[in-house]
């Protein structure tokens, strides 16, 4: 029966109206309404009025299309205070469809409102036990550190397999001790030679204008106060201590240790790793081991090569821009500069060498058989490198602050 925009609804919370024709309920024709207005709606039936259908409950919600047409229906009905609802054609209702309902109305009855007995208790116990949805009281520094914990579980699984993974080139190394003649020396002697003789080049030029620039700065500053001859100590400590093992590291780490993910990665790709492990070969002595080996080596002769070009550098700049000539320079470079800081330097590089390769390898190895995951591990590779090397030099000159000075 459709309801017409002139029909008078109950006030408040009523019964259908006596004088509303009311027919024993039948069978074929409740099954026949059930397959028709199974899905719940909303239509309007007016200007202010509202009519509701079909079966409002958490079975019919479950549907996706039911659901989003009746967001939708109650999107678009707007809930004023003269608008009339009619919930008689409703078939089913329960707490959900009611809850959404009282919901809709802003958890007040309408002014009109018409629905069977049944329906209207599921709405009178809705609106009786309805509460308004607690505020959550800040977190406690207990929940902040299980949060960090659980945020930071990733984390402690890269830590995890980084430790695995430098315990096994541990082992490994041991196994090339006891077994020397069964080392893959042909992979370490091409992988000295592309970590070491290829990377002097830019190394040097690299090295040779830091020197020249950090040079031209420091003249600029000690010729105010007279001390030009204090340039000497101060790119010998700057140069040979800090900025020539530092500069070398990011670059190898930059050149090296994303060539070494990408090599590893390409091998993911092209399924090698897995017929290595079909093969019997293993990955950490045949690809590990060389590497790491490799640019632990490479790396102090690279970093004593790049604080040598530093060097000529700042004297070129010295000898132009404070006139201190460049035999000065070298005799009192030893002066300035104590033995021990060379060597400091040189047991640096060697473990930025170590940490380059195997961060490099550990990227390498995680890497997906796509292209996109080899591109993000090369990136994450070259960060991951640089920001180590940068930690690890601040803790070396936290350690060895008393080291290398008169």
């Amino acid at each position: 029966m459709k309801a017409s925009p002139q029909r008078a609804f109950s006030q408040q919370i009523a019964p259908m109206s006596p004088s509303a024709p009311h027919t024993a309920p039948n069978p074929v024709a409740a099954a026949s309404s059930n397959a028709v207005h199974a899905s719940p709606c909303l239509m309007a039936d007016g200007a202010n009025a509202v009519l509701a259908k079909g079966c409002w409950t958490a079975l019919a919600f479950s549907s996706r299309g039911d659901w989003s047409a009746l967001a939708q229906s109650l999107r678009d009905v707007p809930n004023k205070s003269d608008t009339a609802w009619d919930l008689r054609p409703i078939e089913q209702l329960d707490h959900i469809g009611a809850q959404l309902l009282w919901n809709h109305w802003r958890k007040a009855w309408p002014a009109q409102v018409a629905l069977d007995p049944q329906h209207r208790a599921v709405l009178e116990h809705v609106a009786r036990y309805d509460c308004s949805v607690p505020v959550d009281p800040p977190p406690t520094f207990s929940q902040r550190l299980q949060r960090l914990s659980r945020s930071g579980s990733r984390a402690l699984r890269v830590a995890r397999d980084f430790l695995a993974l430098f315990g096994q080139f541990v082992l490994d190394v041991g196994t090339l001790i006891r077994a020397p003649h069964r080392g893959p020396w042909r992979d370490f002697s091409g992988q000295l030679y592309q970590f070491g003789a290829t990377a002097l080049p830019i190394t040097a030029l690299v090295g040779l204008l830091i020197g020249v620039v950090l040079a031209y700065l420091t003249s600029n500053q000690l010729r105010n106060f007279g001390a030009e001859t204090f340039i000497v100590n101060i790119l010998g400590l700057s140069l040979i201590r800090e900025l020539g093992p530092v500069l070398a590291a990011v670059l190898i780490a930059g050149r090296s240790g994303s060539a070494i993910t990408a090599q590893i990665g390409v091998m993911r790709v092209t399924e090698e790793l897995d017929a290595m492990r079909v093969m019997g070969i293993p990955h950490g002595f045949r690809l590990v081991m060389p590497r790491v080996l490799a640019l632990a080596i490479a790396m102090p002769l690279i970093s004593m090569w790049t604080s040598m070009a530093a060097l000529l550098g700042g004297m070129i700049a010295a000898d132009m821009a404070l006139g201190i000539s460049p035999s000065y320079f070298m005799s009192a470079l030893p002066r300035a500069v104590p033995l021990s800081n060379l060597w400091l330097a040189m047991a640096k590089s060697a473990v930025f060498g170590v940490l380059i390769a195997l961060v490099g390898c550990y990227f390498g190895m995680k890497v997906k058989p796509n292209t996109e995951s080899l591109g993000r591990g090369t990136t994450s590779s070259v960060v991951t490198s640089i920001t180590i090397v940068i930690l690890v030099d601040a803790l070396f000159a936290v350690l060895f602050k008393g080291v290398g000075f008169r």
